[in-house]
């Protein structure tokens, strides 16, 4: 039995001040043999059940605790001993951050006494008030504060902590706490305050604090540790530290005794949603359900009412009726404020929250199974994800607060993490390395953990072709690097996540204020599922937006437009489809899918539901996608390996899509249970150990043997399904997309203008920067015109069928300045430049941007004229409108004035600007990307493209005259290159060409990729020009690149 175990530990939760991963402390301390541990975060317990967990793992207790900071300053050290003092934790924590709230958290000592109960309190390091007090001479002022902290916890469990990490006056001031301690009749416990695990960590922590005191290495800071000491030492090396004061070593065994793990997963947490008295929630969730189903469904069949009484009675069992009441009142709230909304994933799958209108996919008529998204066997919380228009999320998210109280609901918390290109910039300042080096570094290095930097540094050319300088320094800083890989640096809020109690949730979790002054918990998602807490995704998806604002465009020309009403079954948009220009449709935009449309040949929704499913990951990594679309074609014959598969793979042409697909396999060929059914494909779904692969083949074999299906073809089902099964979509989520990705489609073919519009207002969403979207709009014939300062709105508008570009999209124009322009420009239009700087509070670099983008060009169209008479106005804006008068829309010049000044809209005084060359058409175009990030007059590609063609490079637009396998050259700007998985693990690099007339698509393979990789992910990324050959696979027409270089080495 060890003789001693910590009380006072730093996890990297203590953000910035812990360098060792949780597991490494529970599996250290496990390893000395210490029964238990406590973790003491700053100011928090983001730690609390991940440590539970991993302390349980290695079979040690786990202690609950923080280390808080005092309104004066001074550290305390507080201990859970049981539930209630877990809550007391909480209460303590949560209080000391709405109490300061965008400041240091701070506990008041006036509600210490009110959370006091089942806390144990150490006096905590040299900030502690005891010690500081102590090591200032101020013997009488200690005592008197160790005697208020007794009196607060009770004397009993009041401890005075002893520190030695080799500091100046630490023995002395040891000696001086232990005999107060004797004195007050008090204990001393030891600690070691530790910060890391093993010794050599103490350079991660280091590194991690001047990240935190933004200095550097070299820099003196009073937060830097002075030594190496404040590790996980072994209970002998803690013996060796307190040779004089064996009972505070042995009393933190004392103090472990009396603490228990105080959390606890099996409970149910859920909220109870609020009914009339008497009223039973299973009642009244049927009657609603039934009533929805009659509206849905019209006529009762014995099939529906089958599939609800199943349904229900699972939902029942599981006592989730008032989750599905909450998430319909929810919805059912933003449909009676016409707030756009959509539910998916799973969920469609359930008939029930079809028929409460949760979701817009019929599982009945689609046959999908419920089990993919409840079952008893698996007894998991069911997850309901709901789409709402982004703008209005928070008036949703603000109906919970109201319906349930701000104690009840609060938003769950995300770490911002280490990853690669932060830990890069973060550490490498630190260490006071050349920021041209680790900036251009960090650029380079794709969106990676922090730990796989070495070998992507040796794998990937464009890094290859960027080396690290050698020395300690850079090898320290990648070791760093991998070390803080996954640590949290900050908390902050999840974009959907909000979780709703049955009780106050300040009992569970502390809570504290993050941006925008969102209530958060201290815990991830899922943290407070694990704790039993219910979280509701109410997601903030931009399409929906872009679909109200559309729909609001079209009725300004069409009123009785009705997006729901939009046909499923329209020619044009399936043509559309098929022609693979699907730029701007949700879900259908990327290269892989617009190349898979135009191969597919889409005919209906179904076509659209499979496509959505194919272009995944796990698909296209299984090999999945040219089975599938040989078979569709005609090209590959469809069998099936019995004839029980062919109603279940029908619609996909014998390959398993979808994971529903493995479930009715399952319970077709195995005669499983849909429960059963399902934990074969998580098991298959997660790659489980080769154990529980082979006991579940066994049984699955051995069940179809019983259900009279031939062993030989039950082994080779099974492993037919193993082959795809782990690369599988979910259907219903695919479905619940498909209705979406349809529909916007719809409105690209047949209102252009109105939806490029809109979906330009919601960037960035989607997959293409802007100016893909622009080059898009005006190939389908609109017209995208520049901003002007009379015309444009805050957003894009339509204007006689054309795009306006908006305010907003000018860089460097604040809202303020926005609402300031707009409600000057409700009184009458600007007349002049100076007319405008006259009516606004716009500041000097938002009036050069204005300029500088043409915004300005209908008052005046000398843009460097513009510029350099600004100076003059902005100095003398007080004079023009004194000058001008208040009598609106009068101009009262006088007669002095030259015919310049009244050009420009001068008063007296103001010199006019000289003859100047304004700027070229080429740095008018430079400047407007520059501000606007989008081509408004002319593509960049046009000005080189009587070079191009001398050069033998063909447009875009000249691609599908080509043959299958012909030479070709093209050029244009580099878009979205990236790496997808590939099932032989060999690196394949897709990318887009855009010009003035579209978008090439581009192929390069590893071996090319291995040479020229250099150039396509080179940051800037230049123009690139690409040699290789024409793919034509169906109506789908690519560039397989041989050779690819910068277009400037033309």
């Amino acid at each position: 039995m060890a003789s001693f175990v910590h009380l006072h530990v730093h996890s990297p939760f203590s953000f910035l001040d812990g360098a060792s991963r949780i597991e490494d402390l529970v599996q250290a301390a496990a390893e000395l043999g210490m029964p238990a541990m406590a973790v003491t975060d700053h100011s928090n317990a983001s730690a609390a059940v991940q440590f539970h967990q991993a302390a349980l793992a290695v079979g040690i207790k786990p202690i609950q605790g923080a280390e808080v900071t005092l309104e004066g300053g001074h550290h305390l050290v507080l201990l859970a001993q049981d539930a209630g003092g877990y809550a007391n934790l909480c209460r303590v924590l949560t209080q000391a951050h709405l109490s300061h709230p965008r400041r240091q958290p701070r506990v008041s000592l006036e509600a210490l006494p009110q959370c006091n109960r089942g806390l144990i309190a150490l006096s905590g390091c040299r900030r502690g008030e005891v010690p500081a007090l102590i090591l200032q001479d101020r013997y009488r002022e200690a005592e008197d504060a160790a005697r208020k902290y007794m009196n607060i916890f009770g004397p009993g469990s009041f401890f005075l902590e002893l520190q030695h990490l080799h500091l100046p006056g630490e023995r002395t001031l040891n000696r001086r706490l232990a005999e107060l301690a004797e004195h007050l009749n008090l204990e001393p416990v030891a600690s070691n305050n530790v910060h890391y695990t093993r010794r050599h960590d103490f350079i991660i922590h280091d590194l991690l604090t001047c990240v935190r005191t933004l200095t550097r290495l070299k820099e003196v800071h009073p937060e830097r540790r002075l030594n190496r000491e404040n590790y996980l030492k072994s209970p002998e090396e803690m013996a060796v530290e307190f040779p004089e004061h064996p009972r505070a070593l042995a009393n933190t065994l004392a103090v472990a005794e009396r603490c228990r793990p105080v959390l606890d997963f099996s409970r149910r947490l859920h909220p109870r949603f609020p009914l009339p008295p008497g009223t039973a929630t299973e009642n009244f969730l049927r009657d609603l359900v039934y009533r929805g189903a009659g509206e849905r469904y019209r006529r009762l069949t014995p099939e529906v009412t089958a599939r609800l009484e199943h349904e229900l009675n699972i939902i029942n069992r599981l006592g989730y009726a008032d989750y599905f009441l909450l998430v319909w009142d929810l919805v059912n709230y933003a449909r009676q404020e016409r707030i756009r909304c959509a539910g998916r994933g799973s969920a469609a799958d359930s008939a029930v929250a079809y028929c409460l209108y949760i979701t817009e996919v019929d599982p009945i008529g689609r046959r999908l199974l419920f089990e993919r998204f409840m079952s008893l066997e698996r007894a998991e919380k069911p997850d309901i994800d709901i789409d709402f228009d982004a703008r209005h999320r928070d008036r949703v998210a603000n109906y919970l607060y109201q319906k349930y109280g701000a104690d009840y609901v609060a938003s769950v918390a995300t770490y911002n993490t280490f990853h690669a290109r932060g830990a890069v910039r973060d550490l490498g300042k630190a260490m006071d390395l050349p920021p041209d080096v680790t900036g251009r570094l960090s650029k380079l290095l794709p969106h990676i953990p922090a730990d796989h930097i070495r070998t992507e540094l040796e794998r990937l050319p464009e890094l290859r072709a960027n080396p690290l300088p050698g020395g300690r320094d850079y090898q320290l800083l990648l070791d760093a690097c991998a070390a803080v890989a996954g640590f949290p640096r900050f908390l902050g809020t999840h974009l959907g996540g909000l979780v709703v109690g049955r009780e106050p949730l300040v009992t569970l979790t502390p809570l504290q204020e993050a941006a925008k002054g969102v209530v958060v918990t201290q815990f991830d998602k899922d943290d407070v599922e694990d704790l039993g807490l219910v979280k509701l995704d109410l997601l903030s998806l931009r399409t929906m937006s872009a679909i109200e604002d559309a729909v609001i465009h079209i009725r300004e020309q069409a009123p009785d437009f009705d997006y729901e009403a939009i046909p499923l079954d329209d020619p044009g948009t399936y043509e559309m489809l098929g022609s693979g220009r699907t730029i701007g449709s949700f879900q259908l935009e990327s290269p892989a899918q617009r190349a898979l449309q135009a191969r597919l040949g889409a005919t209906g929704l179904e076509d659209v539901i499979n496509s959505i499913a194919l272009i995944r990951p796990g698909p296209i990594k299984g090999n999945m996608v040219e089975p599938f679309v040989a078979r569709r074609q005609g090209l590959e014959p469809v069998t099936y390996l019995h004839p029980k598969l062919r109603p279940i793979l029908e619609k996909t042409y014998g390959v398993v899509l979808f994971q529903e697909q493995v479930i009715e396999i399952a319970t077709a060929i195995a005669n499983f249970t849909p429960g059963e059914a399902d934990r074969l494909r998580r098991v298959m779904t997660h790659a489980r150990s080769h154990r529980e692969m082979a006991d579940i083949g066994q049984h699955f074999i051995a069940k179809a043997v019983e259900n009279g299906v031939d062993p030989q073809v039950a082994e080779t089902v099974f492993s037919y399904i193993r082959g795809y099964a782990s690369y599988g979509f979910c259907e219903a989520h695919a479905a619940a997309f498909a209705t979406t990705a349809y529909k916007t489609a719809y409105l690209v073919r047949h209102h252009p203008a109105e939806f490029f519009a809109a979906l330009l207002s919601h960037q960035p969403m989607g997959y293409y920067p802007v100016n893909t979207l622009v080059v898009e709009a005006r190939r389908r014939g609109v017209a995208v015109l520049p901003p002007d300062i009379n015309k444009s709105r805050a957003d894009f508008t339509v204007e006689g069928g054309a795009i306006r570009v908006s305010l907003r999209q000018v860089k460097g124009l604040s809202t303020p300045s926005i609402r300031s322009l707009l409600a000057a420009r409700e009184e009458r239009p600007f007349s002049s430049p100076a007319d405008l700087c006259a009516r606004t509070t716009l500041a000097r670099d938002e009036l050069e941007n204005l300029i500088r983008c043409g915004a300005l060009d209908k008052l005046h169209p000398h843009r460097r004229q513009m510029l350099w008479l600004l100076p003059q106005v902005l100095a003398a804006r007080c004079q023009i409108s004194s000058f001008r008068g208040n009598e609106p829309g009068k101009k009262q010049k006088a007669e002095s004035v030259s015919a310049l000044q009244t050009v420009w809209d001068l008063p007296p005084g103001l010199t006019p600007p000289p003859e100047m060359p304004d700027f070229s058409e080429a740095e008018k175009r430079d400047q407007e990307y520059e501000l606007l990030d989008m081509d408004v007059h002319r593509h960049y590609m046009s000005y080189l493209r009587e070079r191009l063609n001398r050069e033998g490079f063909l447009a875009s637009s000249q691609l599908s005259t080509l043959k299958d396998g012909a030479p070709v050259r093209v050029a244009g700007l580099v878009i979205r290159p990236h790496r997808p998985p590939t099932k032989s693990g060999r690196t394949v690099v897709f990318l887009s060409l855009e010009d003035e007339f579209g978008l090439t698509d581009v192929t390069v393979f590893e071996h090319i990729y291995q040479r020229y990789g250099r150039f396509i992910f080179a940051v800037p990324s230049p123009p690139l020009a690409v040699e290789g050959r024409v793919s034509r696979r169906g109506n789908a027409v690519s560039v397989t690149a041989h050779r690819l270089w910068p277009l400037k080495a033309l």
